[in-house]
């Protein structure tokens, strides 16, 4: 079984005031909510900016809210991070085509763990194609972790299609995992950091497959690459503005 970023799920079981707290928790104030339901929640952050949320139970951490990215452009979309489950995988789906009018183009889990990869066989079955680094097809493979089609391997870097523009996937060193990659869409400034880049206040998180020596020098190298990043989206939590990065800097010097 696959661990979360924030320990080992158990199959969630979701209340309304917990769906309530969590959402309360994971979106900036200033964003809207475009979908909900007790497994998903869908937050438009800019004009082609999604943060989707799912929900896993953990043995460590408790309910935890789990991020990804969305973009979506040109009725193309592209999925950073599947929900953690193939349920709110399919509602995530549904939404782009039917209210939309989107076609996902690509799903691109950003690590290994199970909050990245969770629903990824549902994007495979509607075939849509799934990209994931050399390293972390790796780590699934030592996990046992086998899926009906295979995935598209890339080195340390992917450009991705999506309308007129360009998505980017970039691998910038070890740190929550050996494999963390990161994605950039341009047209909005906006870096998706998974579970590598932290809320601000947040804690450690799981640590069981970290680089904690290389962590901060990781995100020092994105921040030098994209010093003017508008919004950043981490794996967990409340998106913010470059004030993320220097505040995963601080927590793993």
């Amino acid at each position: 079984m696959l661990v979360s970023c924030n320990g080992a799920p158990n199959k969630p079981k979701h209340t309304d005031q917990q769906l309530n707290d969590q959402t309360e928790k994971a979106f900036k104030t200033d964003s809207l909510i475009v979908y909900k339901s007790d497994n998903l929640i869908i937050h438009r952050l800019s004009d082609h900016i999604y943060q989707h949320i799912s929900f896993l139970n953990t043995n460590d951490f408790g309910r935890v809210a789990c991020n990804g990215m969305l973009v979506v452009y040109e009725n193309e979309a592209i999925v950073f991070d599947t929900p953690t489950d193939d349920e709110s995988s399919q509602e995530l789906i549904n939404y782009v085509s039917k209210k939309l009018n989107g076609n996902i183009r690509a799903v691109v889990p950003t690590h290994f763990h199970g909050d990245c990869v969770g629903g990824l066989e549902t994007f495979l079955k509607d075939n849509i194609s799934a990209y994931a680094s050399n390293k972390t097809i790796e780590l699934l493979g030592v996990k046992g972790k086998e899926f009906s089609k295979p995935l598209n391997g890339f080195a340390d870097s992917l450009t991705l299609n999506i309308g007129s523009k360009k998505a980017y996937v970039e691998y910038y060193g070890e740190g929550h995992t050996k494999d963390n990659v990161i994605a950039y869409f341009p047209q909005d400034n906006t870096i998706f950091g998974g579970c590598l880049i932290k809320e601000v206040g947040a804690a450690k998180g799981y640590l069981g497959d970290a680089n904690v020596m290389a962590w901060s020098n990781t995100v020092r190298k994105i921040k030098q690459k994209y010093p003017t990043a508008k919004m950043v989206i981490p794996g967990h939590g409340i998106a913010g503005g470059i004030e993320l990065l220097d505040y995963t800097v601080k927590l793993f010097d």
